[in-house]
């Protein structure tokens, strides 16, 4: 379940984990486009994302919810993840990629892979694993998993149209204590260099060969303080 929770993030959806141990990313070829130049300026405390995450079964709204960095240091972001009309939040700590490293509950060392690898380029892959805690649950886990960069494509949300990067995760999570319990899981992101975030996410997650979870979230406003 420790990627239901990431995924939830997203505000996934956030997004699912990992060390980016990463192996050499492969060599583009010369009749690959060019990477997309327009990026956001560094990212600063206040700069926000709002996503809404649906079921990707039923289509049905689970929630809402903002991102708003609350602080950052050369390697780290931290970002509060709070629920429209819950009242509730919590706080992640990113490093500069957008890997995860603590959601409050789980804590990846090193980080949890599902960031992104600058610069970008259409057929750019690697790897990643991690070694995952939650140390309230006492409950340990590892993952392992690859990432490439399959398309340049626009994508048109609520909060405007973007020119995308797509990055397409898999990986498989297994309890340390017991190798048998494993989750196999594949995460989609839309990647906007122009915003310094995801327009969109797709995440499905697998035990026992049977579908657990299928979760979309699309972005619904951004903005700056």
């Amino acid at each position: 379940m420790l990627h239901r929770c990431l995924l939830a993030t997203i505000g996934l959806l956030a997004s699912v984990t990992v060390l980016t141990a990463q192996t050499p990313p492969s060599q583009p070829g010369s009749n690959d486009a060019p990477a997309l130049q327009e990026t956001m300026e560094d990212p600063q405390v206040g700069d926000h994302w709002t996503y809404e995450l649906r079921d990707d079964v039923s289509g049905d709204l689970k929630s809402t919810i903002t991102h708003t960095i609350t602080d950052i240091s050369a390697t780290e972001i931290s970002v509060r993840l709070a629920a429209l009309g819950r009242g509730t939040s919590s706080y992640f700590t990113y490093d500069r990629a957008w890997d995860v490293i603590d959601t409050g509950a789980w804590r990846y060392a090193p980080n949890d892979g599902t960031g992104i690898r600058a610069p970008l380029v259409i057929g750019k892959t690697w790897s990643f694993k991690s070694n995952n805690s939650n140390t309230s649950a006492g409950v340990t886990s590892k993952t392992t998993g690859k990432s490439k960069v399959t398309a340049k494509e626009t994508v048109t949300t609520r909060a405007g149209t973007f020119e995308t990067f797509k990055i397409e995760s898999s990986y498989e999570a297994r309890n340390s204590n017991d190798a048998t319990k494993k989750y196999q899981s594949e995460l989609h992101t839309w990647y906007a260099p122009a915003i310094n975030h995801w327009v969109k996410r797709t995440f499905v997650s697998r035990s026992e060969g049977k579908v657990r979870d299928r979760s979309a979230a699309e972005l619904v406003e951004y903005g700056r303080r």
